[in-house]
């Protein structure tokens, strides 16, 4: 049976490519799972044509992501963190915390999952950290943590954030729980009615 594969399926072939399959293999595996379309003349034209159009997304998204790493190539990334025993930090800087700043000074998203952190960094100094995004496309950035040497206003104005945040969040978790036991109460209240 022919089959015009849709998506790429190692030691079978790359997706588009027409395959002489069995009709089992086909019918119990490859149709139900939607890997695989009978091989009809229509059938083939739009896979064609859909491909067409995927390598033209990735074309275009390629683009962008080449802007994107000349602009975060040789980027520095500055972190001020306290101090413990040893040139220790209290806590630590994450994949999160580098993608977060690295985000705000590019302007635009970047997931925490495409910053190539092996460990935590846990003490001050200079780090050569890449961005992975795409398999071939690894812009480095440096990451600076220096020492916090007194509170300035920055910081408090952190702290009153979160502490603001906090407060939001207790908010509308008491919201929630009032809405809760409001349904709760209407439920019984039908319940004792239908009784």
């Amino acid at each position: 049976m022919k089959v015009v594969l849709l998506e790429d399926l190692p030691g079978k072939g790359k997706a588009g490519e027409i395959k002489e399959v069995s009709k089992g293999y086909a019918r119990n595996f490859l149709l139900p799972r939607g890997l695989a379309l009978v091989a009809t003349p229509t059938v083939i034209k739009q896979v064609e044509s859909r491909l067409e159009k995927e390598k033209l997304e990735e074309s275009i998204d390629r683009d962008k992501l080449v802007e994107l790493a000349q602009q975060i190539e040789g980027r520095e990334i500055r972190f001020k963190a306290r101090m413990g025993a040893g040139e220790r930090l209290f806590g630590s800087i994450t994949a999160a915390d580098v993608a977060e700043e690295l985000s705000q000074a590019v302007g635009s998203v970047i997931d925490k999952k495409k910053i190539d952190i092996e460990k935590s960094l846990r003490k001050t100094g200079s780090y050569e950290v890449a961005v992975k995004l795409a398999s071939d496309i690894n812009p480095q950035i440096t990451v600076v943590i220096e020492e916090e040497k007194e509170k300035g206003k920055e910081t408090e104005e952190k702290a009153e954030k979160k502490a603001e945040k906090k407060k939001e969040k207790g908010e509308e978790t008491k919201k929630k729980a009032e809405k809760k036991a409001e349904k709760k109460k209407e439920k019984e209240k039908k319940e004792e009615e239908k009784d």
